[in-house]
Order: C-alpha cells, then structure tokens, then sequence
C-alpha cells in the first residue's frame, strides 16, 4: 500500500471493486487497514447510481488520496460524460492518483482520464494468483515516466520475461508469452486447493523454471511491459499471429467508439479471421446508413494503423459488451457463440441478456 499505491496511515483509500474477488479483500480490506488507512466499500456501477459522477462524489466526500477501478469503469464514465463534466462538478484536489487494473489498459482511456483528472493514471497488471502487482509504477517509492498502453516496470520481486515458442527470450519490442522465472516471489500461489498436480501442469510446465501467465506481449528497449492480453486471444491470420490489444487500440482511438472488443473467428481459407464489436460514447445517434459508413471507416482504420495483415473486414456496432462484475470483457465466450459452439458462460457473467442480444450478432444472423 505504502510503496507501490502511495497510501500513508490516516490517509482515504477507496478501491471501486467486487469484494469477493481478490482485489476486493485484498485491497478494499486487508492492505489498507494493515496499513492504517481508511477504505471506502462501494456497491455499484460507476453511471446511473445516480449518475456518471458518483466517483467523483465519493473521492470529494471522504478526501481521498488514491482510488482504484477497472478500466471498464472508466471507459462507461467515458461512455456517459465524454466531456467531464460531472468531474468539473467536483473538488478533487485530494486525489493525488489513479490506479486502473484488470484487464489492458488502452491509451485512449488513459489519456482521456489524465486529460480530465490532472493527476498520474497508473496501469498495474498482476493476476489473482499473484495477488499483487506483477508491474507497476511504484509511486510510493518513485515515479517513473508513464507510457500509455504499458503497466509501466516489472515490481521488485518479479523477473518477468517475454519468452518464444522454444522458451527463450525475444528482442525488444517482440511480442511473445510473459512469463515469470521462478520462484515466485513471496505473496503468490504456492499451488492450488488440493490439485498440486494441475498447478505444475497449468502453470509450470509450458516453460521450464517459469511460470506462465497466460498473457502474451512485449518489453521495450526500457524493460517497459506491454501486456496486449491473453494468449488465448491471440489470432492467427493466414500464419500471421496478432495480438487483439494491437486490433482493439486502433478502433478505440476513434473518437465515436467508448469500447470495442475483437475476437478471432474461424475461417476456412486463414484459420481465424478477426471480427469487432464496439458501443459508441453516449450521444453519438446513428441511422442505419451512418452506422455502416462508420463501421467501414473502422475497418479501414485498423487497416491504416495494424496493416492490411490485420485482415479486419467486419466491425458491428452493438448496444453492450457481455462482462464479469469485475468489468472483464468475455472474449472466449464471444468467441464460442461466433464459431457456432456451446457457450461457457461464467457464473460471473454482469448480464446475462447481454449476450441473448448479441447472439443474432455473433451467429451472422444479422
């Protein structure tokens, strides 16, 4: 709490998670007040309860110095206020920082909260088996340069690496498996409930001496870490492999579209080709005929800024993205739905009629 987040005893803290999830106890109850802070417990989506500016109100009500969230949380603020103006609303001078988690961080989101908040907005990336920042910008101890879309440097503790296919270490700026050479430092899973042999078989056998974290990306020439998401997501074009973080950034940075999702579906002739889906910011009314000319200008888009490898030649706009409570977006289940598969829907599905509305969508009915 103190090094990595910032938090001094006496200070408000208020971490907007699901308390039954590891970011929930961890750090909406045990962290801060081990360290003698106060935490804030919040119930609720960050829009309509009552409205786009209920953070806002929280952090000026009980002074909080640092708060916690999803960027999924920011982007439906995003969706509801694209100009900020609930956060004009409200007197934050008592927050001095922003950390986001859960899931890639776009630089679009970053950049739209750093606009609006004046304060640094910290990526962090670490998983429920690790139950503390795998990489971080260590605001407590310093803070380095922030470079958007990246969780900034490996904590203390971690030798994170990005391995090939044979398990050895690409050059800078490679795309590969991020790994962790062991031993895990201490805080992590030591194996899992009474199954130690899945636990080696899951999580250290793709790679001799490393743990696998299942999330594919990149270090720059600093030891920056990009994680573009799981490599369960990574698509492979016509032998082409591509990242859907790559795909994603490109139609997020148009300034109609408050999120998006891209998914590999299977095709014939490449293997899998990449599909889009995207929910436009609040305000934005489309016609059918506007509808399609954005949804191309989209595609082109990708093509522009990924290359014409992307091989991106559907985007649908769609009301909503299917998501856990905790704000991460269902690929995988996406995914299943378009190749025409059962779904596996988790328990921990937000909305379940998300996903009744877009079936149409992702079958090609429509």
């Amino acid at each position: 709490m103190t090094n990595l987040f910032g938090v001094q005893p006496g200070e408000t803290w208020f971490c907007a998670s699901d308390v039954g999830w590891v970011v929930g106890h961890s750090y909406i109850v045990y962290a801060p007040l081990l360290t003698g802070a106060t935490t804030v417990l919040f119930e609720g989506k960050p829009v309509g309860t009552p409205d786009a500016g209920t953070y806002w109100r929280i952090v000026e009500e009980h002074d909080v110095v640092a708060m916690f969230s999803a960027p999924t949380a920011i982007r439906a603020v995003k969706k509801q206020d694209p100009q900020g103006e609930f956060i004009a609303r409200h007197d934050l001078s008592s927050l001095r920082t922003l950390f986001l988690a859960g899931e890639r961080l776009d630089p679009d989101t970053w950049q739209w909260a750093t606009d609006r908040l004046g304060i640094p907005v910290v990526d962090n990336w670490w998983q429920t088996e690790t139950g503390w920042p795998i990489a971080t910008n260590p605001v407590g101890i310093a803070l380095f340069d922030i470079k958007p879309g990246s969780p900034t440097l490996p904590t203390v503790g971690y030798d994170v690496q990005v391995l090939d296919e044979r398990g050895e270490q690409v050059p800078p700026g490679t795309e590969g498996a991020i790994c962790i050479r062991l031993p895990l430092p201490p805080g992590t899973l030591p194996t899992l409930w009474e199954d130690d042999e899945r636990y080696v078989s899951s999580y250290l056998s793709a790679y001799e001496g490393y743990y696998l974290t299942g999330d594919g990306g990149f270090m720059d020439e600093d030891g920056y870490l990009y994680v573009m998401g799981r490599t369960d997501d990574v698509l492979n074009v016509a032998g082409h492999r591509l990242s859907t973080g790559s795909l994603e950034e490109a139609l997020a940075g148009h300034p109609s579209v408050a999120e998006c999702a891209v998914i590999g579906v299977q095709d014939a002739l490449k293997g899998q080709v990449p599909r889009a889906l995207v929910v436009l910011k609040a305000g934005v009314e489309l016609d059918a005929q506007a509808t399609a000319a954005l949804e191309a200008e989209l595609v082109q888009r990708v093509r522009d800024e990924v290359g014409p490898v992307a091989a991106l030649r559907r985007v649908d706009v769609v009301e909503a993205l299917p998501k856990t409570r905790s704000g991460k977006i269902l690929r995988k289940t996406m995914r299943q739905m378009a190749d025409g598969q059962e779904p596996q829907i988790p328990s921990t599905i937000e909305d379940r009629g998300v996903l009744d509305l877009l079936e149409p969508v992702l079958r090609g009915e429509r």
